[in-house]
């Protein structure tokens, strides 16, 4: 009796199954290589997390990555035996032309191309945030979904592109490696090296976007993370895990903070990254060198989108330092990651938004410009003991008009942040450096992220502060003064001398505690205006000189006794007095 003939089928083993347009695609191939209709049948297996492979009866068509890497050297071993001084121009033509062959991936065409922009169609099952693959090696992430065309943004020139041009999905949505490496460079928003260095080992990749802790994985924040400054670390204190809008007009002095903030994490195990957004790419070059100079940048990444750059690569850079700081917060490290600026990205937003045909609304912007900066800023976190500790503080900085902060962008991040440090173009430009109004600057935080050394020797200051301000008001006017007003008004102009603070020169804790309790206690108010500020120097020289003791352990315990206190005391009026007799 004859033998009925097994039917013969094809399997596929993927992780996931193949949408309707795959499986069309499956078996046009197989009619067109087998002459027959072969029935498909999907199989799940995770052995090829990034393809798949086809099986039909002994043939195997294999699309997992050692697939494709075979692919590649079966082309490169085409090149054997040519001359060997045509070896390298070979090698760099059998890898630019080589592609493997696609079967299941979606195929599409280009409709229209310009300013950074595609716009790209028959991709039914595109999705949002996907990255897209292009002749001459150009990238492109979907940002703009519609029911016939894709709006795709690109990460490289794409000039050489053309209506027509094929164009292919990859499944995978936008990320970033990341590495320990990293640490010390200048990279680019994709995480490329441009400092000249060479290339930089990737150890992991994350998402470039991705959800916020939640209220379970988080903790209050209760840490400090110190800036050095005094006028800030005294009045509006910042935690490791929060975030701190600092916000004034051009030239006021925002980046100074940030920097002096970075410089100040020399020795206190916080990993820093500089996000540049829109920057020159000199003024970013100077500020490495800064960082440099002063050994800051051995705890430091500077990720740089220049002006220069097109608004795709200004528009995720953000959130390209933001998946880095991610990586080293979730291996239980403390992690401060500055934004220089948010204005500028939501100009380049804007910029996007406008081309991919996107409703402008006030002032142009597009309606969701606050979800923006919200699934930015939200991913800063004080992550629980569970998830390991970790944290991102986020010092992002906005550039106002006029001291305008009711514009748009300044009042979304505002009410995102938890608190602003406002810098006054008046106060800067009288010499106030940094010039903090303390009026409209607040930290929501507040003491829960200051020691107790801070908390107590901070006292009353920002108290004393509003009401010589408000003194000062009413009085420059008023030549008939009586005596406690005037002494009020020497105290407070006191006061507002100490708070100067030269760039690059942060001060450690048990200095502004020594600072805050001298000045708070009326031991300066005799000295003269000029003579503040060298008063201020020596006084510190003489406790690290003669109170060794006193400033270490302030240093280390963060506490100030009574018996502490009236130390200061008593030895800065002493001092005072010395100085006065000169």
């Amino acid at each position: 009796m004859r033998e009925k003939p097994v039917e013969r089928r094809a399997v596929l083993y993927s992780n996931q199954p193949p949408t309707p347009e795959q499986t069309k695609r499956f078996q046009e191939f197989l009619e067109s290589r087998y002459d027959e209709e072969i029935p498909l049948v999907w199989e799940e297996s995770w052995e090829f997390p990034k393809g798949f492979r086809l099986e039909v009866g002994l043939d195997s068509y294999d699309w997992s990555i050692d697939g494709r890497l075979r692919q590649l050297r079966s082309a490169l071993s085409r090149i054997q035996g040519e001359e060997s001084d045509k070896v390298i121009p070979l090698l760099r033509k059998a890898v630019e032309s080589w592609q493997p062959e696609v079967i299941a991936e979606e195929e599409g065409r280009v409709v229209s191309i310009g300013d950074g922009i595609a716009t790209v169609a028959e991709l039914d099952y595109a999705t949002y945030g996907e990255i897209l693959l292009f002749n001459h090696g150009v990238r492109g992430m979907i940002q703009d979904l519609r029911e016939h065309e894709t709006g795709c943004i690109l990460f490289e020139n794409g000039d050489k592109l053309r209506q027509g041009s094929p164009v292919w999905r990859t499944g995978r949505t936008a990320g970033i490696g990341v590495s320990e490496d990293m640490i010390g460079r200048v990279v680019d928003a994709l995480g490329g090296a441009i400092d000249g260095k060479g290339d930089i080992p990737v150890r992991a990749y994350r998402p470039i976007e991705s959800p916020a802790p939640g209220i379970i994985d988080r903790q209050s924040v209760s840490r400090p993370l110190e800036t050095g400054i005094l006028a800030i670390d005294s009045m509006f204190p910042i935690g490791k895990g929060q975030r701190e809008l600092i916000i004034g007009d051009r030239q006021t002095g925002k980046t100074a903070i940030a920097l002096d903030t970075i410089l100040n994490q020399k020795g206190k195990d916080v990993i820093c990254i500089y996000v540049s957004i829109g920057q020159k790419t000199s003024s970013v070059a100077q500020l490495t060198e800064n960082l440099r100079s002063r050994g800051a940048m051995d705890y430091t990444i500077v990720v740089h989108a220049s002006a220069s750059d097109p608004a795709p690569l200004q528009y995720i850079a953000p959130y390209a330092g933001c998946a880095i700081a991610e990586y080293f917060m979730e291996q239980g490290n403390d992690v401060l990651i500055v934004y220089d600026d948010l204005s500028k990205h939501a100009i380049a937003y804007r910029t996007l938004s406008l081309l991919l045909g996107r409703s402008p609304g006030r002032e142009a912007f597009p309606g969701d410009v606050f979800y923006l900066h919200s699934r930015l800023l939200e991913r800063s976190a004080q992550l629980s003991e569970e998830r390991g500790g970790g944290s991102m503080t986020a010092l992002p900085i906005v550039e106002t008009q006029a001291g305008d902060v009711s514009a748009y962008i300044p009042t979304n991040i505002i009410s995102i942040t938890d608190g602003q440090i406002f810098l006054e173009s008046s106060l800067f430009f009288s010499g106030q450096r940094p010039a903090v109004n303390v009026g409209l600057s607040v930290s929501r935080v507040g003491g829960d992220a200051q020691t107790k050394a801070m908390k107590k020797a901070a006292g009353a200051i920002r108290l004393d502060l509003a009401q010589y301000r408000e003194m000062e008001v009413f009085t420059q006017f008023s030549s008939d003064l009586d005596d406690a007003t005037k002494r009020q008004l020497v105290y407070g102009q006191g006061l507002m001398r100490m708070l100067r603070q030269g760039q690059y020169q942060p001060l450690q804790q048990y200095q502004q505690v020594i600072l805050l309790v001298a000045a708070l206690n009326h031991a300066m108010e005799d000295i003269p205006m000029d003579g503040i500020a060298p008063f201020m120097a020596e006084l510190l020289d003489f406790f690290q000189l003669h109170h060794q003791g006193l400033c270490g352990q302030i240093e280390r315990t963060g506490i100030l006794t009574d018996q502490d206190r009236e130390e200061i005391i008593t030895a800065a009026r002493e001092r005072a007095a010395a100085w006065r007799k000169r």
